[in-house]
């Protein structure tokens, strides 16, 4: 390529501009009045986060999530509950995103969810991510909770 010229591939991102992604969460271990209560003790419980990206420019977008959760416990296993987790995107710049989302768990439970996300391998399609997620829960005659996860994908 010749200094002044860009090429098809150099161009930068048309906005708005639609990404997906999937990925594996883990919550780590969860805080309330009852207790503290860690995930693969007694039980283990993972999720399947797939969302889409709609990010407005290169600063902020929207997101929308659907989380279904798995709960393996004494040889049997169910979705033990549905999450439904929209948000706001603000790009922190070096690969690093902020999630601030809502959620809405079939459980009966609702709050928010921080997330810090960082790109940690970035391809021409596609890139692979790891993300720290903090749920803040209430409702359904539980004590409000705070759990602290672990979670990575593919963005594509």
């Amino acid at each position: 390529m010749r200094s002044g010229t860009v090429s098809a591939q150099d161009s930068p991102p048309v906005y708005p501009r639609i990404a997906g992604y999937v990925g594996i969460l883990h919550p780590l271990v969860t805080f309330s009045s009852d207790g503290t209560v860690t995930n693969f003790k007694d039980y283990y419980i993972g999720g399947l986060p797939t969302g889409i990206n709609i990010w407005k420019s290169p600063k902020i977008g929207f997101s929308v999530e659907i989380v279904p959760l798995v709960r393996a416990e004494n040889g049997t296993s169910k979705v033990s509950n549905l999450l439904f987790h929209p948000g706001v995107l603000v790009n922190l710049g070096h690969g690093f995103t902020f999630a601030g989302r809502a959620a809405f768990e079939t459980a009966g439970r609702y709050g928010f969810t921080p997330v810090l996300n960082k790109i940690v391998k970035k391809n021409k399609n596609s890139g692979y991510f790891v993300a720290v997620p903090i749920p803040v829960r209430f409702g359904n005659d539980h004590p409000a909770s705070v759990t602290l996860g672990f979670q990575f994908g593919l963005a594509f």
